[in-house]
C-alpha cells in the first residue's frame, strides 16, 4: 500500500512537471507553464518577454532618459517586473544624482529552481542576485511560477553586512515594477472606485507631447481635445492621483480593452498585495501604484512616512506579492478582471506554497514559526471604522521602520467588538486601536505571539482620553483631512474623482479664502469654510494659475476660529485643552526626515493664541515632516497635540477667538519642483474644560 501511493504522488508530480518548465540558457532563464511565459535576461536582471496566451505583455525595450518629474529608475521601459531602490550612496553611479540603483546590469549571478510542491503542482523560479562593488549592498530578486496559475509569485531582498562603515544611509525606496512600452494597455486601475482611462500620450511615460509640467510628475492636459482622460477625470494628470493607502487596498493594475491585441481580447495586469506584513508604516501608509506603470512601493515616504536605516547586519526579505495576468472576452469591462485577481488577495493564499519555496528565500517566515492572535475590544461611545494593529513594540506603529526585524498586521474591528489576526511572526508587538469618531488612540504593549499558539488578550478596555466637559470640535477624528473644502468631494467630471487626487493648484485659496479663513463654530461649514490645507505662502514654485508667490498679510498663514461659551459651561472650571490632531504636516524637512542646516523652519512652531493671549507653540519636529496635499494625499504621517491654558482666557458674554497660527513667509528648499511653503493639514479639533 505504501509503494502505490508512493508511486502515485510520483505520477502526479511527474505529470505536474511536464506541464511547467523551467530553462537555462546563456543569455536568458525562461520559466513557462500552459499560458504564462516568462524570461529574465542575464545582461539586465529583469524579466524582458513576458508572454499570455500569445499576447505580448511588455512590448519591445525602451529608453526614456531620466528629466524631472518624467522617468525614475534607470529609464528602461518593456520590463517588469524587476528591482529598483533608492539605496545606494548618492555619488554612485545613479541615472538622478540621487542614490537610485536599478541592479542587474554589473555583474548579476542567477539560480534556476525546479520542483513539485506539497500539493503535487509543479514550479519554477528564477533568482537574481548582485553585490554592489563598492558598498557590498546585496540585492535580489525573486520570480516563481505555479503550474496552473498565470501570474508571479516574487520576493525581494536588501543585505548590508559592513562592521567598517556600519551606516550606510536611508533605504528611501525599495521597489519593484511592472514597466510596459507597449500600447496594449488602455485603463488605470487603483480600486473599484478609482480608475481612468490613461492619458494618450502619457506624459508619465516620458510622452509629454501637448503636456505642461506643473508640478513634479504632474502635467496639465487641459487643452487637449478628445483625450478620454481629460473630458472623463481631470485637466491634470499626476502619478500622485492614483495612489493608495495600504489599510484596505487589495490589487491594482493595468487593463487592456482590446483595442491592440492580438484578437481583441481584454487583458489585465495586476499587482496583488496577498501579504502586507513586509511593508512598513501600518494601515495609514499610503503610496504610489500605477501611473502606467505597475509600482509595489515596498520602502519609501512619499507621503512622510520613515525609512529603515541600512546599518550593519541589515537584512530583510520583503513579500510575497503576487503579479496577475488574465484574459477577458472582446468587449469586456476590466471589473471582472480585477475582481479575479482580488481573491488572491489573502495571505493564508498560497501559504502552503510559500513554505515549500522558503527554503530557496533567505528571511521568509513559513507557517511553522507563526501564531496568531484575538480579543474582544470595548470600544468608546460613537466609535466607528475600529482597526486593531500589531507593529513593533514600544513606539507608534508609524515609526515601525526603527526595528526592521520586526513585521506587522492589522484587522478591522467587527461590530460586536471582535478581533482576530493570523499568520502572525513570532515576535513581542504593540496593539493600536484607532476608530473613526474618537480622539486618540488605543495602546497596549508586550504582546507576545507564540509560533503554532493563539494569543487571546481576552477583554480589552479602551477608555477614551478625556480633559473634562467638550465644549466644541470641528471635523471628524478619522486620521484624514477629507471633510474641509477641496478635501474628498467629488469633482463634477463624469467619473468624479476626489478633489484632493487631482492636484492642490487646481484650486486658488485666495480666491477661496479672500479674507482667510473665518470659521464659527456651529454655523460655518466645514466642506466651504475651512480649507484642507493650511499654508505658510501661497502660489509661486509649481503653482501653474498663481506663478507669483504671495504672504499675504495674515488671511494666508492665520486662521481664525470663532465661537461662544455659556456662563454656565466655564463655571468652576479651571484649565482648557485645546486638542489638534493632523492629518500631515510639511516642515522645512519635507517627506526625508533629514534636518537641513541651512533652513529655518525644520522644526515647524504652530501657534494657537486664545482671544489675543498666545499660548507656548507646539513644534512639529522634522522627523515628523510630510509631503501630503502636495502629493494628492489626505492621510499621511498623522500627529496630535494639546494646548493647555487657563479657562480665565475664555469669555462668556462675548464671541471667543482663536487664531491658528504658522510663521508668516515660511519657505523650504526644494530640489523638485514642489511648493516651498510649509503647511499643515487639520484632521480634526476640539475644546475641553475642566
Amino acid at each position: 500500500m505504501r509503494f502505490t501511493l508512493g508511486f502515485g504522488a510520483l505520477l502526479l508530480a511527474t505529470l505536474a512537471s511536464a506541464r511547467l518548465t523551467a530553462n537555462e540558457t546563456s543569455g536568458y532563464l525562461q520559466l513557462e507553464n500552459d499560458r504564462l511565459f516568462v524570461s529574465v535576461n542575464k545582461s539586465t536582471g529583469a524579466v524582458d518577454l513576458l508572454t499570455l496566451d500569445g499576447q505580448d505583455l511588455l512590448g519591445s525595450a525602451a529608453y526614456i532618459p531620466y528629466s524631472p518629474g518624467g522617468s525614475s529608475g534607470n529609464g528602461r521601459y518593456g520590463i517588469g517586473p524587476y528591482l529598483d531602490c533608492y539605496c545606494i550612496p548618492a555619488d554612485g553611479p545613479s541615472s538622478t544624482g540621487s542614490g537610485s540603483y536599478t541592479p542587474g546590469g554589473i555583474a548579476p549571478t542567477y539560480k534556476l529552481f525546479k520542483g513539485v510542491d506539497g500539493h503535487h503542482v509543479a514550479y519554477g523560479g528564477v533568482v537574481m542576485s548582485e553585490v554592489y562593488p563598492p558598498t557590498g549592498q546585496v540585492l535580489e530578486q525573486y520570480w516563481f511560477l505555479r503550474d496552473g496559475e498565470t501570474g508571479l509569485h516574487t520576493f525581494s531582498r536588501i543585505a548590508y553586512h559592513n562592521s567598517t562603515t556600519p551606516f550606510l544611509r536611508n533605504l528611501q525606496e525599495f521597489r519593484t515594477l511592472f514597466r510596459p512600452s507597449t500600447e496594449l494597455w488602455t485603463d488605470l486601475i487603483t480600486n473599484d472606485d478609482l480608475y481612468a482611462t490613461m492619458p494618450v500620450p502619457n506624459p508619465a511615460s516620458g510622452s509629454t507631447s501637448n503636456a505642461t509640467t506643473v508640478q513634479d510628475a504632474t502635467w496639465y492636459i487641459g487643452n487637449r481635445t478628445n483625450d478620454p482622460y481629460v473630458e472623463e477625470f481631470a485637466d491634470y494628470f499626476t502619478k500622485y492621483t492614483f495612489a493608495a493607502v495600504w489599510r484596505d487596498h487589495t490589487v491594482h493594475g493595468l487593463f487592456a480593452n482590446g483595442s491592440y491585441s492580438n484578437d481583441s481580447s481584454t487583458f489585465g495586469a495586476w499587482l496583488v498585495m496577498n501579504t502586507k506584513d513586509t511593508y512598513f508604516g501600518g494601515p495609514v501608509h499610503s503610496d504610489l501604484v500605477v501611473d502606467g506603470i505597475i509600482y509595489n512601493y515596498l520602502v519609501s515616504n512619499h507621503h512622510g512616512d520613515g525609512t529603515p536605516n541600512i546599518t550593519d547586519g541589515f537584512d530583510r526579505t520583503f513579500g510575497p506579492q503576487y503579479y496577475h495576468f488574465n484574459k477577458g472576452p472582446s468587449g469586456g469591462s476590466w471589473k471582472p478582471l480585477r475582481d479575479e485577481a482580488v481573491q488572491y488577495a489573502s495571505p493564508s493564499w498560497n501559504a502552503d506554497f510559500y513554505d515549500t519555496i522558503a527554503k530557496h528565500i533567505p528571511n521568509y517566515v513559513p507557517t511553522s514559526s507563526r501564531g496568531s492572535w484575538k480579543a474582544k475590544l470595548q470600544l468608546p461611545k460613537g466609535a466607528k471604522n475600529g482597526i486593531a494593529i500589531l507593529a513593533q513594540d514600544g513606539v507608534d506603529f508609524q515609526d515601525n521602520v526603527l526595528d526592521p526585524s520586526t513585521y506587522q498586521y492589522w484587522a478591522d474591528i467587527s461590530d460586536d467588538g471582535r478581533v482576530e489576526i493570523d499568520r502572525i511572526k513570532a515576535g513581542t508587538y504593540r496593539l493600536t486601536v484607532y476608530a473613526d469618531g474618537v480622539f486618540g488612540d488605543y495602546t497596549n504593549d508586550g504582546i507576545v505571539i507564540k509560533a503554532g499558539k493563539t494569543k487571546d488578550s481576552s477583554t480589552l478596555h479602551w477608555k477614551p482620553e478625556t480633559h473634562g466637559t467638550e465644549l466644541w470640535r470641528i471635523g471628524t477624528p478619522d486620521k484624514a483631512s477629507g471633510e474641509w473644502r477641496h478635501g474628498d468631494v467629488d469633482t463634477d467630471t463624469p467619473l468624479h474623482p476626489p478633489e484632493y487626487r487631482i492636484y492642490w493648484g487646481a484650486y486658488d485659496y485666495l480666491e477661496d479664502f479672500p479674507n482667510g479663513v473665518n470659521y464659527h463654530v456651529g454655523k460655518s461649514d466645514p466642506a466651504k469654510d475651512f480649507n484642507y490645507i493650511h499654508w505658510s505662502v501661497f502660489g509661486g514654485y509649481s503653482n501653474f494659475k498663481r506663478p507669483v508667490q504671495t504672504a499675504g498679510h495674515g488671511e494666508i498663514n492665520n486662521w481664525t476660529i470663532t465661537f461662544d461659551v455659556d456662563k454656565k459651561d466655564l463655571a468652576k472650571k479651571t484649565e482648557a485643552t485645546f486638542t489638534i490632531q493632523l492629518a500631515g504636516a510639511k516642515t522645512a524637512a519635507g517627506n526625508t526626515d533629514v534636518f537641513n542646516v541651512t533652513q529655518p523652519w525644520n522644526n515647524l512652531p504652530l501657534t494657537v493664541v486664545v482671544n489675543g493671549k498666545e499660548i507656548e507653540p507646539w513644534i512639529i519636529p522634522y522627523n515628523q515632516s510630510s509631503s501630503c496635499a502636495t502629493r494628492s494625499a489626505i492621510i499621511c504621517y498623522s500627529l496630535s497635540h494639546k494646548y493647555t491654558f487657563p479657562t480665565s482666557y475664555l469669555c462668556s458674554a462675548d464671541t471667543n477667538e482663536f487664531v491658528l497660527s504658522l510663521p508668516y513667509n515660511a519657505t523650504d528648499y526644494e530640489s523638485a519642483l514642489l511648493p516651498r511653503s510649509v503647511y499643515v493639514q487639520y484632521d480634526a479639533l476640539r475644546l475641553e474644560v475642566r
